[in-house]
């Protein structure tokens, strides 16, 4: 827990307050020059670094499902902000803390945690508007440029610098890097907290109207606002543990909750409503009628009838849960599961729920998807065999029922659900994704030759896809194809934050005598590409740890 609140505020640090300007409070603010100061395409290889990094020491939770249940929900949020242009990357780390961060280059990261104390998918929506504004409004750009001599470089310093030392291991280390970041911190707190108090503001102010444009329930930042307010006030006698770290970045207050609920009413009262509700945690919601009717904001997905009858059922199915997407209970019971410290821990924390028969069916699933990864295929088929035939056609149970079956011996039953969904979807990557690490679970020749056929048609929109590269890898591996095996090995390594590994494996891969043009030609490609990267971080200091033990 501490390593990760080090690293995060390392890198907010590092883009903050490297270097103060010594002119800065005599100069008048006469508009943002930030875009000079780090190039887009500078921003954008900061936030992949900050995320191999996050990924190598294994904070990020990457799960198919759950990455394209988040992505769907953010990409329709940043297309109704005010820069629908503005690229984002939006990622899931396992914490379970309530904490959600906007970095540079559109990165947006999200904790598990956050989408577990969230009611339904619109409070999440607005966490994560609030974060999109920061973007958009340039926030944490204008932070960099207030430290007029940051630069890529120096910021790829600082990280490294704090994973050196995690590295080192120890209570020791920790404690001398929580230190110097508290020191640090510290000179920066005071100039930063009128910047950050109307930053929030604005942010606030344009994630509402992003919400309304996305036909989300506008009073939901509001709602989560007074969620983590009961939190904070429950956290002295130490019911939900320590504060949410969300709540140390984005302090909430009565003020906070009063003016996004008159935002989310003005809003209201144009598009024209009925009622205006008070979210009370400790009791009903109070509700104000108006004179004119409700906007609805859809919770429910909408059926093409020009679509194929059984992608139709599928949509139909997806569409059952709560939220805009159709699938946020379906994706906080998997992240239920997937954040838990072991999938025992998972099933322990179902049993807590009490009754097993009121239930609902996402937690059925998120049960069954448990003892699945807790090795009780058998008993976890059961279930979603029973849940699919109440929702024929949903994908996400059809996936699970499927890796049962195929962790139950019946593979030729797995194969005929996975054949079936790829003729409906063929390239879409939680179905491609899973199949091929079942096809690779079996270790043969046959089964490699399989799974590559079906991820070829994801390679050229993979690059940057970490789980798309080690499955690539290994299911060429085992397929007799040792060169592409080798090019995806080493695109894994450098997407886990580690491109002096990327390049030694890359230049071993050249020396092969089997190799032929085309293949060459790649490989010397990435060799070119990853080496400024690699001579830059030696520049700095920052070596990779376990070449370094060799």
């Amino acid at each position: 827990m501490r390593r990760i609140a080090l690293l995060t505020a390392a890198l907010t640090l590092a883009v903050a307050s490297v270097c103060a300007p010594a002119q800065e409070a005599n100069l008048p603010d006469i508009g943002s020059s930030a875009g000079e100061l780090l190039t887009p395409r500078q921003q954008e290889e900061y936030g992949a670094m900050m995320l191999a990094q996050l990924r190598h020491y294994d904070y990020l939770l990457e799960d198919p499902l759950i990455d394209s249940w988040l992505d769907t929900l953010g990409t329709r949020l940043a297309a109704n902000s005010d820069r629908p242009r503005q690229p984002f990357t939006f990622f899931m780390l396992r914490e379970r803390q309530i904490n959600a961060f906007a970095t540079l280059g559109g990165y947006i990261g999200v904790n598990s945690g956050l989408i577990l104390a969230a009611d339904r998918e619109d409070e999440v929506a607005g966490v994560l508007s609030h974060e999109i504004a920061h973007v958009t409004q340039q926030h944490v750009l204008r932070g960099a440029e207030r430290a007029q001599r940051d630069q890529l470089p120096i910021l790829l310093a600082m990280l490294g610098a704090i994973v050196a030392a995690q590295a080192a291991g120890g209570n020791s280390s920790d404690d001398a890097a929580q230190a110097a970041m508290a020191g640090a911190m510290g000179l920066m707190q005071q100039r930063q907290i009128d910047y950050t108090r109307s930053n929030e503001s604005e942010a606030d102010r344009l994630g509402i109207q992003t919400l309304a444009r996305s036909d989300y329930d506008p009073e939901a930042m509001a709602d989560f606002f007074t969620i983590m307010q009961a939190r904070s006030r429950s956290n002295g006698a130490n019911y939900w543990g320590e504060s949410p770290d969300w709540l140390m970045t984005h302090p909430v207050t009565i003020t906070r909750i009063t003016e996004a609920k008159e935002r989310a009413a003005r809003i209201r009262r144009e598009r024209g409503t009925s009622e205006v509700c008070v979210r009370d945690p400790d009791g009903p919601a109070q509700c104000n009628k108006e004179s004119a009717p409700r906007p609805q904001f859809p919770s429910e997905g909408t059926v093409n009838p020009l679509l194929p009858p059984g992608l139709t059922a599928n949509l139909a199915g997806a569409a059952s849960g709560a939220g805009g997407t159709g699938r946020f209970d379906y994706a906080r019971e998997r992240l239920r599961v997937l954040s838990a410290n072991t999938p025992a821990d998972a099933i322990r924390e179902y049993e807590r729920m009490g009754d097993e028969s009121k239930r609902s069916d996402a937690q059925r699933y998120g049960l069954a998807f448990a003892r699945l990864k807790a090795s009780q295929a058998p008993a976890a088929a059961t279930e979603l065999n029973t849940l699919l035939q109440r929702h024929p056609g949903d994908t996400w149970l059809t996936l699970a029922l499927a890796e049962a079956e195929a962790k139950s011996g019946r593979a030729a039953s797995a194969d005929a659900r996975f054949e079936s969904l790829l003729r409906q979807t063929p390239t879409n990557r939680a179905v491609v994704l899973t199949y091929a690490d079942v096809l690779a679970e079996r270790n043969t020749a046959e089964a490699g030759k399989r799974a590559q056929a079906i991820l070829r048609p994801l390679l050229g929109s993979s690059a940057n896809d970490a789980i798309f590269q080690r499955l690539f890898a290994r299911t060429c591996e085992i397929a007799g194809d040792p060169v592409r095996a080798g090019e995806a090995y080493a695109e894994a390594a450098y997407l886990n934050g580690r491109p002096e590994q990327a390049l030694v494996q890359l230049n071993t891969l050249k020396r092969r005598a089997d190799l032929d043009y085309y293949a060459r030609a790649r490989i010397e490609a990435r060799i070119a590409a990853i080496t400024p990267t690699v001579l830059e971080l030696k520049r700095q200091g920052v070596r990779d740890e376990e070449l370094g033990r060799r």
